[in-house]
């Protein structure tokens, strides 16, 4: 009995095993893992009382005396004996779990396809079924000269078609025998299903030599023995592969064919005495022979709709209605599968202690989150058709736009729907306008609506009348997907880049003493480098007044305090100082595997923040644009306090500069601080330079950020970061950026001065002065 059939046959009595076990969950343990009797009579009873009736009671040994068909067997523990005549060794551990546990995907997929149909057919097959698959190949004879982007292909240098298939088997065996369970091969001019596919290996048995598909006759007909056709796609299982490789060599020089499939399938069953079938443990191989000009949005017989595999699928504009047609046939049986658990879920909530009245709505979801102080209360927020009463900035009214106006046209659009499902052809519905409407975030169940309409209602006579409803909508969370990311580490160097300019100067003291503290004393693996930016007129007198000759002094004191560190500089002259033109020169001078922090003179470095910075940016996979905290000016916000902080001791003004300057913003209009890697900045400046040709000015009215979201193609990430923070400080904007850098600039200056309510302070304590 396998333990997934086991778990199902005791589910009912769950609680009952639970209380059981309370009371005996040591002698469980010791029962299931021990050698020898037991003298616990908890033991005892439970194992000869239900779970392994017969199995686990009868031979308390080890199980040595168990039938080897059988696929139950007993553990048992080995006692372990170190030798104290051999030396110790050190036990090297793998990078993953899965690795040292054996554990190995299910599926891989291989598609032979040919150097004329790899951009039509084959591309269609990957588009439509690949991202369903954990790897997908294409084994082609020669390749093309030009490979679709983002397919996996494999050329084995010689397009006769069972060549091809020899050297497809020997791959896979070679480079993934060992990390995957089962194979499927697969013609491109097959359609797969790939949910119902993946379903069926699920419940395959990885352990035994299994060789699946449409069983076809050989040419002649007299054998019993049947080969799978190659049309239909068919499974070999990871042990088959292992036993087939040693007669491959054979199999090319003795066997003749010139059907690939026909090739394999005569040498599975010449060495290995296997043939295809179509039905094993129950589970059948449906497939589905499609017929010359067939529609598929015709096709409703069962055997097309329950067909893991269709054939032949001749152009690809075919492979993209199959897909169509079984993704919709997909989704209704979903919608379907969801009604039938909900009327279950009703019917059994019969049964509870509550009755009909403990069920929750919608059937099937989580129940309203209850909060258990009022701090917890999650708030509603009040919205019509044009305008939000809840607004992110904390204004009490603006404009409803873009994702909030297109999610309360939905909400609108489906609640009319719905009732006209509901009562039509008795009444139908027309909405006439939102009266109220309020929503709230759930984080346990999803968006919750509640919408008072003005509804127009019109019967099967014509007469109609103006009724106000209120309905309530949800829109559930749907399942959490785990995004497979590459492997990083913190270990990675990190190269902080400043650039300073000449109206900076006043701040790169306190940054290089929060730099020397937070990485120089900490041994933190970061090198610092300058960027000192002269405008024409500063360059032609540095000879005489250097206009950064303090902060070079200040490097060299850092430097002498700290004897190993190193901090360069580079002196770049420049009208416009734009981010893109000073990375340019600064990224020819690095390698490419050097990870950037690109800072400014008023960011405080610290090692929280290094270490995200290396645990997000992802070599050719992802660049991290942190949103910095802000805090507002001290000035206004703490107005009152700044007399008696400034009086009192060194310790008090201390205490307050630490920690007293935390109130204030995320700045989402700054886009200076950023982590990438030098590779994906000079690939994304690459295909930028043959966009924009020789013409500079583009460079002057783009930042790094909005390189790397048009022309990189890599995940930008740009989230909130609370390790870094900025003091407040009144940057200085230059007209000469572009227009929407410059107006990002002036509404960071106007947002960072003060929260609402400081500024309301302000202003009516300065009215009060005035009025006195």
């Amino acid at each position: 009995m396998r333990l997934s059939s086991f778990l199902a046959l005791f589910r009912p009595a769950l609680p009952l095993i639970l209380g059981l076990s309370l009371g005996c969950s040591l002698s469980l343990l010791m029962v299931s893992w021990t050698q020898g009797d037991t003298e616990e009579s908890c033991g005892d009873e439970f194992v000869n009382g239900g779970l392994f009736p017969g199995s686990l009671g009868g031979d308390r040994q080890g199980g040595h005396g168990a039938d080897p068909g059988n696929e139950d067997f007993q553990p048992r523990v080995v006692p372990y004996h170190k030798d104290p005549n051999k030396p110790h060794k050190k036990v090297l551990r793998t990078r993953y779990i899965h690795t040292e546990l054996g554990i190995r995907e299910r599926l891989l997929v291989g598609v032979l396809t040919s150097r004329a149909t790899l951009g039509t057919l084959g591309v269609a097959v990957n588009r439509t079924v690949a991202h369903h698959f954990h790897r997908t190949f294409f084994f082609t004879g020669l390749r093309s000269p030009k490979v679709p982007h983002g397919m996996a292909v494999v050329a084995h240098g010689d397009d006769r078609a069972v060549w091809l298939m020899y050297e497809t088997v020997r791959h896979l065996h070679a480079h993934f025998g060992s990390d995957y369970d089962w194979f499927y091969l697969a013609q491109d001019d097959t359609y797969t299903q790939a949910e119902r596919l993946s379903e069926l290996v699920a419940h395959l048995s990885a352990g035994q030599d299994l060789y699946m598909g449409r069983a076809e006759e050989f040419i002649g007909g007299e054998e019993r023995a049947r080969y799978c056709h190659g049309g239909y796609g068919y499974l070999l299982s990871r042990s088959l592969l292992a036993r087939l490789q040693p007669h491959l060599d054979a199999c090319r020089n003795d066997i003749l064919s010139v059907r690939p499939d026909e090739w394999l399938g005569r040498c599975i069953i010449d060495y290995l005495g296997l043939s295809c079938v179509e039905m094993h443990q129950e589970m059948i191989y449906r497939y589905f022979e499609l017929g010359k000009n067939a529609d598929p949005e015709r096709e409703d017989s069962p055997q097309f709709k329950n067909a893991f595999t269709v054939h032949p699928v001749s152009e690809p504009d075919l492979m993209y209605r199959l897909h169509k047609r079984f993704s919709q046939i997909e989704l209704d049986r979903t919608y379907q599968q969801i009604q039938q658990l909900q009327v279950q879920i009703s019917n059994l909530s019969e049964l509870t202690p509550e009755g009909k009245e403990g069920a929750t709505w919608p059937v099937g979801i989580n129940p309203p989150f209850r909060p258990k102080t009022r701090f917890e209360v999650i708030n509603w927020d009040y919205f019509t058709e044009e305008h939000m009463y809840s607004c992110a900035d904390g204004a009490p009214k603006c404009e409803l736009r873009g994702a909030d106006r297109a999610d309360v046209a939905a909400v609108l659009e489906t609640a009319v729907e719905r009732l006209n499902e509901r009562y039509q052809p008795r009444l139908r519905f027309r909405k006439r306008r939102l009266l109220n409407g309020y929503r709230r975030f759930d984080p346990t169940r999803g968006m919750e609506y509640t919408l008072d309409l003005a509804l127009e209602v019109l019967t099967q006579k014509g007469h109609s009348q103006v009724v106000a409803k209120r309905v309530g909508l949800l829109r559930p969370l749907s399942s959490i997907e785990i995004i497979p990311m590459p492997y990083v580490t913190e270990a990675t160097r990190v190269q902080v880049i400043l650039p300073v300019t000449a109206r900076e100067l006043d701040y790169v003291g306190s940054f290089l003493d929060a730099y020397a503290m937070n990485a120089l004393d900490a041994r933190d693996n970061a090198l610092l480098t300058f960027l000192f930016v002269y405008d024409p007129f500063d360059a032609q007198r540095v000879s005489e007044a250097d206009v950064f000759a303090g902060v070079k002094a200040m490097i060299g004191e850092v430097e002498k305090r700290y004897g190993g560190a190193k901090i360069p500089w580079i002196s770049v002259k420049t009208e416009v100082p734009s981010q893109v033109k000073l990375m340019d020169i600064i990224s020819k001078k690095h390698p490419v595997d050097t990870l950037f922090f690109l800072s400014s003179v008023w960011t405080e470095v610290n090692g929280d923040f290094l270490n995200r910075c290396r645990m997000n940016a992802i070599s050719n996979w992802q660049v991290f644009f942190p949103i910095h905290f802000q805090e507002y000016s001290p000035a206004i916000v703490y107005r009152d306090q700044q007399p008696s902080a400034a009086a009192g001791a060194g310790g008090a003004a201390s205490s307050f500069s630490s920690e007293g300057l935390r109130d204030g913003r995320f700045d989402r209009h700054v886009f200076d601080e950023a982590c990438f890697y030098n590779a994906d900045y000079m690939g994304a400046r690459t295909k930028m330079a043959a966009d924009i040709l020789d013409n500079d000015e583009p460079l002057e009215s783009m930042d790094v950020y909005e390189v790397f979201v048009r022309y990189s193609g890599l995940h930008v990430f740009r989230a909130v970061e609370p390790a870094l923070v900025q003091k407040y400080v009144r940057r200085a904007c230059n007209p000469r950026f572009s227009e929407d850098i410059y107006h990002r600039c002036v509404l960071s200056n106007l947002e960072g001065l003060a929260s609402r309510s400081h500024l309301a302070m302000a202003l009516f304590e300065q009215e009060q002065a005035n009025s006195t």
